[in-house]
């Protein structure tokens, strides 16, 4: 059996103020900072240890790494993949969630954030966050999207997966995936076969590890977090919330 760590960075701004975020580059919060280090801290106690993370060229997960590795106190080698950027929410990008649902309703947002298929509405080339214009982006040739649906996502973590992850574990090479919530999500999807119903309840908390089991031959077996019930109820509930209008 071979586990592999998926970690969902830690609270961003954006997030604290519910905003869509996307490929769109923000900080961690403090609370953000903190949730990192605990991360690093629920893995050091579980006796991980990594020869190699790969993240996304997102700062809030960049920021992850570093946080986690600091309480870890390893240098394995890290590899950053666009691949690995969360799902690109188009024209909603910088957007307020609960303000989308008092204009659209929350069947619509809801729909925009967790169905399989559907794309958001494509962001305006040259609006304030697309991203197409990006120099790190540009100098090493990486397609930005316009708009994404979590399929679109799945697509390029799988060939993710293909060309970076089964030959590491091949390799006996212990692994750490630090990247954002949907990213995560396709990827799960992806492994387990899950359908595009039980995707759309399928939540991932920020900061808390989420171990995943394979096989002798890489195939899905199970995964589990490092957090209690209480504990992961909480975080979980904390995502399905953000788009939950107080009566």
């Amino acid at each position: 059996m071979t586990k592999i760590v998926f970690l969902r960075h830690g609270e961003s701004t954006w997030n604290k103020k519910g905003l869509f975020t996307g490929w769109v580059d923000v900080d961690l919060t403090t609370h953000g900072r903190q949730e990192a280090r605990e991360a690093g801290c629920r893995l050091k106690r579980a006796g991980f240890k990594f020869d190699i993370i790969f993240e996304s060229f997102l700062s809030r997960c960049r920021e992850t790494t570093k946080l986690v590795l600091e309480e870890l106190k390893i240098k394995p080698r890290i590899r950053r993949d666009w691949r690995l950027n969360e799902r690109h929410y188009g024209a909603l990008q910088g957007l307020n969630k609960k303000a989308m649902v008092e204009k659209y309703g929350e069947e619509q947002v809801f729909i925009w954030r967790r169905s399989c298929k559907v794309r958001p509405p494509r962001i305006k080339k040259g609006s304030r966050y697309d991203q197409s214009d990006n120099l790190m982006y540009l100098e090493k040739n990486i397609p930005v999207p316009m708009t994404e649906s979590l399929q679109d996502v799945e697509k390029r973590v799988a060939v993710f997966w293909k060309e970076m992850i089964r030959p590491a574990l091949k390799g006996k090479q212990s692994i750490l995936i630090s990247a954002s919530g949907n990213t995560l999500r396709a990827l799960i999807k992806f492994l387990d076969g899950m359908s595009a119903e039980k995707v759309m309840a399928f939540n991932i908390p920020t900061g808390l590890p989420l171990i995943c089991e394979l096989d002798d031959k890489f195939y899905y077996r199970r995964h589990y977090y490092l957090a209690s019930k209480k504990e992961l109820l909480k975080a979980v509930n904390k995502v399905k919330n953000q788009i939950k209008l107080k009566k």
